[in-house]
């Protein structure tokens, strides 16, 4: 589903995020990535949502070369791959229903479709009752949940979190990884950039761990996730 072939990133600076990785992530499997702060997590992220381009090697979505998309292709690409940050993103002027409706709105759904759509996320994530508030009356773990349904309201192939539960305390960080874990068993492909070794520490799921660009490949446990 994702794959990396020998991808280097060198930024106009002249630092190198990235140094020859490679990797592949199943279709239908849950990862962990990991490192140090600068290691070169969310460089990699934005490679995958073609927020940059690599300076070496290729990388590949569902068997499609990222480098080979049209400008008119991009958009379509980064429907298809929700991603959640770190600090919520959200807008303090619009409610949560339209916080989440957003990408579908951009999109050009039907108000009607992208109504159910976006009820059905927020009931996916447990705040159907609070679609009229504003996000800044909520909670940071609901803000986060906020977050989540607008990632995962295009229905995505490929759910990518950086850090989203960087600000939360362990139990709500717990709670945002079950979520997580329920929208792979549905059959979404799930890479998450964390620092939180204990919490991982816990999964079952395969961790790679980038050092200084470079990647060090981790092992799934025996009851691993996806194939």
């Amino acid at each position: 589903m994702i794959q990396f072939d020998a991808v280097s990133k060198r930024y106009p600076s002249g630092h190198e995020a990235l140094n020859r990785v490679s990797f592949r992530i199943e279709r239908d499997e849950m990862v962990f990535l990991t490192g140090h702060s600068g290691a070169g997590k969310s460089t990699l992220l934005k490679l995958i949502m073609l927020m940059e381009q690599p300076s070496n090697g290729q990388v590949l979505v569902d068997g499609q070369n990222l480098r080979k998309l049209g400008r008119r292709q991009v958009p379509y690409h980064r429907r298809r791959v929700g991603v959640v940050f770190q600090n919520h993103q959200l807008l303090f002027d619009r409610s949560v229903f339209h916080n989440v409706a957003l990408p579908l709105l951009i999109a050009g759904y039907h108000p009607r479709e992208a109504a159910r759509r976006v009820r059905a996320a927020l009931d996916k994530v447990g705040l159907l009752k609070k679609e009229t508030c504003n996000p800044i009356t909520l909670s940071g773990g609901e803000q986060q949940r906020v977050g989540i349904a607008r990632a995962v309201v295009n229905k995505p192939m490929v759910l990518l979190a950086d850090e989203p539960t960087g600000n939360l305390d362990p139990g709500l960080s717990s709670e945002i990884m079950h979520l997580f874990e329920q929208f792979n068993q549905v059959g979404v492909t799930v890479l998450i950039a964390t620092h939180d070794l204990a919490l991982i520490a816990r999964m079952p799921n395969r961790t790679m761990t980038l050092r200084d660009g470079q990647l060090f490949q981790g092992q799934v446990a025996a009851a691993g996730a996806g194939s």
